[in-house]
């Protein structure tokens, strides 16, 4: 049974080839993987990382942009192998929520 990820073989149109600039976040959620990857933490892999974008759910990965998928799966990953708590997690992003209030 082909996965709603799974768009191999379907006609989908034509393919937008323009290149764009990476935003800083998408850069960053992209040096964390190979970060996360580096045989010397091996904390992660490439087949978690798709294994947990795939498991998004349909709704979810047609609503992300790709490396918003990137960050879901790391984030899922890192909290399934007790890197750290949903608690740490969530009192990472109040202070960083803090942060942006202060921006003028």
């Amino acid at each position: 049974m082909r996965g709603y990820h799974d768009l191999g073989g379907l006609p989908a149109g034509p393919i937008d080839k323009c290149e764009h600039t990476l935003a800083l976040w998408e850069k960053r959620v992209h040096a964390l993987l190979v970060l996360l990857a580096d045989p010397a933490r091996d904390v992660m892999n490439v087949h978690e990382l798709r294994q947990g974008i795939e498991s998004l759910g349909e709704a979810e990965y047609e609503r992300l942009s790709y490396y918003e998928r990137w960050i879901a799966s790391i984030t899922n990953t890192l909290l399934k192998k007790g890197v750290f708590t949903p608690e740490e997690l969530g009192q990472k992003l109040a202070e960083i929520e803090q942060r942006k209030d202060l921006l003028p």
